[in-house]
């Protein structure tokens, strides 16, 4: 099927009609399958995906299959393509859309709320009012790219032109899928308060999202920063991506730690990314009373927290869903300026046709894989031909 007249393309970027894509059939079953390539519509555009990293909700979704449910009833809908941190390059415009151009590189976004709720209006579109009896209802206009809709484990896939992010052409295919990962880190700490230059943090769960958070609190200026986990091999990255001090809480217990490194004092802010039970309450007794804690990630069972300790040491306590508020457009100047190495978090490359293998890296953690990227060979083809 070719684009229709009203959708802009270029022959410098040919668009197939058909394309090669991952489909999620039972649980932890994925098929290469040929679909047709999606069209563009309205405040949308066709990117064709060159690289995407493989996140852990990835798996949830691969093998809980939570989207399809809410998507059709079926825990596991037969045509669902997931993935969600996706990059590639601009090669179809939808009617209407000039806000980007055929062949600028990108990277994107999850979530395109409704933009009619109240949230969406205050900018908090991964809060969009419509979650639950309207999530994924793109007659609503909101899409969740390889949560609901379909994403990126495929050649090509449509986006809102909300969800894009320009990727500078120095930072790599494989550095700009990590745009989203920082961007959430960034969302973090844009909720604790944004204006963190001087501030103590620390920085629970050396996951990727726990790295960038270290990079970008760094970068925004924190001192000291602290990174508490079980890896010291995760640990000893915290350190060149800004840690001052790392942990080990197998090792030492860290609220003791933190305190003796700060000066006998609690900490300003803690961004808890390490989804341990009592994360709550080890993040409650870490910061100064009026300090602030924000948790981006969550326990597969819910812990008990000591709410009275939060009461009385008036401490504020935030929670984030994924990449809200445009931080990855902060966090994409943030790695244009080489404010961090992000590619430090980057370990294995795989090709798309051997994404199975890829998630068997990411699951297993084989080899101490952090972020698994895969890429289409088509990108690199086209790198070799303009050469």
């Amino acid at each position: 099927m070719a684009m229709p007249a009203n959708v802009k393309t270029s022959k410098d970027f040919p668009v197939p009609d058909k394309m090669k894509a991952w489909v999620l059939n039972n649980p932890g079953e994925l098929e290469l399958v040929e679909k047709d390539v999606p069209v563009p519509a309205k405040a949308e555009v066709l990117v064709r995906v060159d690289a995407v990293a493989i996140c852990a909700t990835d798996l949830e979704i691969i093998y809980h299959g939570p989207p399809a449910e809410i998507q059709g009833g079926d825990p596991f809908n037969k045509n669902f393509t997931p993935g969600h941190e996706y990059m590639g390059t601009v090669v179809a415009l939808g009617p209407g859309v000039d806000e980007y151009q055929i062949g600028e590189r990108v990277t994107v976004e999850i979530h395109a709320g409704c933009g009619q709720c109240k949230r969406c209006r205050q900018g908090m579109y991964t809060s969009c009012h419509n979650y639950g009896k309207n999530y994924g209802d793109v007659n609503k206009g909101h899409r969740a790219n390889g949560f609901t809709t379909d994403g990126g484990f495929c050649e090509y896939q449509v986006n809102n032109i909300n969800t894009l992010v320009h990727v500078d052409d120095s930072m790599s295919d494989e550095e700009a899928t990590l745009v989203v990962t920082a961007g959430t880190a960034m969302y973090g700490l844009t909720e604790l308060g944004g204006l963190v230059a001087g501030e103590s943090v620390v920085v629970t769960g050396p996951g990727p999202i726990g790295l960038m958070g270290v990079a970008v609190a760094k970068a925004l200026g924190a001192q000291p920063v602290f990174l508490t986990g079980t890896r010291d091999n995760r640990l000893e990255i915290g350190k060149k991506l800004g840690a001052d001090h790392v942990i080990n809480v197998r090792k030492e217990d860290p609220v003791e730690a933190v305190k003796r490194l700060n000066g006998g004092m609690g900490v300003d802010y803690v961004l808890e990314c390490s989804a341990a039970p009592n994360g709550i309450n080890e993040a409650a007794q870490m910061v100064n009373r009026g300090g602030r804690i924000c948790l981006a990630a969550f326990p597969g069972e819910n812990p008990q927290v000591d709410i009275a300790h939060l009461v009385r040491n008036n401490i504020y306590l935030y929670g984030i869903r994924g990449e809200g508020k445009s931080a990855t457009h902060r966090a994409e100047a943030f790695m244009r300026q080489k404010r961090f190495d992000s590619t430090l978090i980057h370990t294995h490359t795989f090709d798309m046709d051997d994404l199975l293998e890829a998630i068997r890296y990411a699951k297993d953690r084989v080899e101490d894989a952090i972020k698994v990227v895969v890429k289409n060979k088509h990108a690199a083809r086209q790198k070799v031909a303009a050469e």
